[in-house]
């Protein structure tokens, strides 16, 4: 079972990238963030067509996220329970005895900001909720933009990127660290030590062409599926395609 989440930054730009990577990749079920789309036009009609059930939540212009599935998904959640959220963020639902999350973490725009701190305090509320989803569904996986780069091997630069910056700030990786601590390990690091594997570049300054990325985008696997989690990985390909997203699917297997 392939599984993977991509941030297709607008699906209503990315739709004939996000069809063709199915197609190619042949993903079971797959967490997509940042559709930018109300519900009513999300193209539920055409993700059938490519074979896929879809559940979602979104909102004009911003957020949004969905899943996608070879069959539907059962006991859907939409927003982090008991968290007052106007911001289409977060989606679960479960397949047979797998449950699967996908987050569209908060930016934070800078340390120190308003935004930042609403990040911080929904990073506590998504820890509190995935402590209580562990418990309910051993089998879990966590993925989605986490807007954190977990260490120095996941940033193009250590200097730039430090304790002190956005999404690589002493409080932020705390944060995911401690999302670790309930059990879940980051897929991608079970199979590789390697540095400057990225999921993220910036449109600006040729940034893909010359690697200044980072790898933001993650797969986490609790502790009952680690064994069974055979590979993993960043899709680059659909990064190389005309009008890309910035993003490129971050995936993992389960035998």
């Amino acid at each position: 079972m392939k599984i993977a989440s991509w941030n297709v930054n607008s699906l209503n730009v990315r739709l004939p990238h996000l069809e063709q990577w199915l197609k190619d990749f042949g993903p079971d079920i797959v967490g997509i963030q940042e559709t930018k789309l109300e519900d009513h036009k999300f193209p539920d009609s055409a993700l059938i067509a490519a074979g896929y059930r879809s559940v979602f939540a979104g909102q004009k212009t911003y957020n949004g996220v969905a899943l996608l599935s070879r069959e539907p998904a059962q006991d859907v959640q939409i927003g982090i329970p008991g968290f007052e959220d106007e911001q289409k963020r977060v989606i679960a639902g479960t397949f047979g005895q797998l449950r699967v999350i996908n987050l569209y973490v908060v930016n934070g725009q800078d340390v120190g900001t308003d935004k930042y701190a609403y990040k911080l305090r929904w990073l506590e509320a998504v820890h509190a909720w995935i402590a209580d989803e562990l418990q309910r569904y051993p089998k879990l996986i966590v993925m989605g933009d986490f807007n954190i780069a977990p260490d120095e091997r996941d940033v193009n630069d250590p200097l730039v990127w430090n304790e002190n910056h956005i999404l690589t700030s002493t409080a932020e990786r705390g944060a995911l660290n401690k999302l670790l601590q309930l059990g879940l390990h980051d897929a991608f690091r079970l199979h590789s030590d390697e540095a400057g594997v990225f999921s993220w570049w910036d449109y600006r300054a040729a940034g893909f062409r010359r690697n200044l990325g980072l790898r933001i985008d993650l797969t986490l696997v609790s502790e009952a599926l680690k064994a069974s989690a055979v590979a993993s990985g960043i899709d680059r390909e659909p990064r190389t395609w005309e009008r890309p997203s910035d993003h490129a699917p971050a995936w993992v297997q389960l035998a």
